[in-house]
């Protein structure tokens, strides 16, 4: 949201939901913002912070309440290499440990090596379901049915 600064924008979800995160939730969101980096930016807004902390704001948002499910769209579009692998790690880590199930998109081969289960689409469809797969395994499957179609 361009009217909230960094930490508006992560706390928004709870002020949606009329509420103040509770002392677990607020440690969980200092965890977070120390993890993606963002604790000198929280009361920057939008239009002053670069497009991969922009990313990692909305990647705290989305973590921030715990959800059983996280959509994910190109969640490392706008990330440098290592912030990239910082935000996989951090994905990874909250389906692990916090039972979280991340439906990742990607077009990366690496962040699709982060994951259990790679389901492959061409032309909207599902063309192959794999379960955890090399990055060269990602690439080589994408660049063979690039090939044979």
């Amino acid at each position: 949201m361009p009217t909230l600064d960094a930490i508006g924008n992560i706390v928004l979800p709870f002020d949606l939901d009329g509420r103040t995160p509770s002392a677990l939730e607020r440690a969980r969101i200092d965890g977070l913002v120390e993890t993606l980096g963002l604790g000198a930016r929280l009361r920057h807004r939008p239009h002053e912070l670069s497009g991969g902390q922009q990313q990692r704001v909305a990647i705290a948002r989305a973590l921030a309440t715990a959800p059983d499910l996280v959509f994910a769209d190109e969640p490392t579009g706008n990330l440098d290499s290592r912030s990239s692998r910082e935000v996989l790690t951090l994905l990874a880590v909250a389906a692990r440990e916090h039972g979280q199930s991340i439906a990742m998109v990607t077009h990366d081969p690496v962040a699709a090596a982060f994951a259990d289960r790679v389901l492959f689409l061409g032309d909207g469809r599902i063309v192959a379901d794999k379960p955890r797969q090399s990055a060269e395994q990602v690439s080589a499957f994408m660049l063979a049915a690039e090939v044979s179609a």
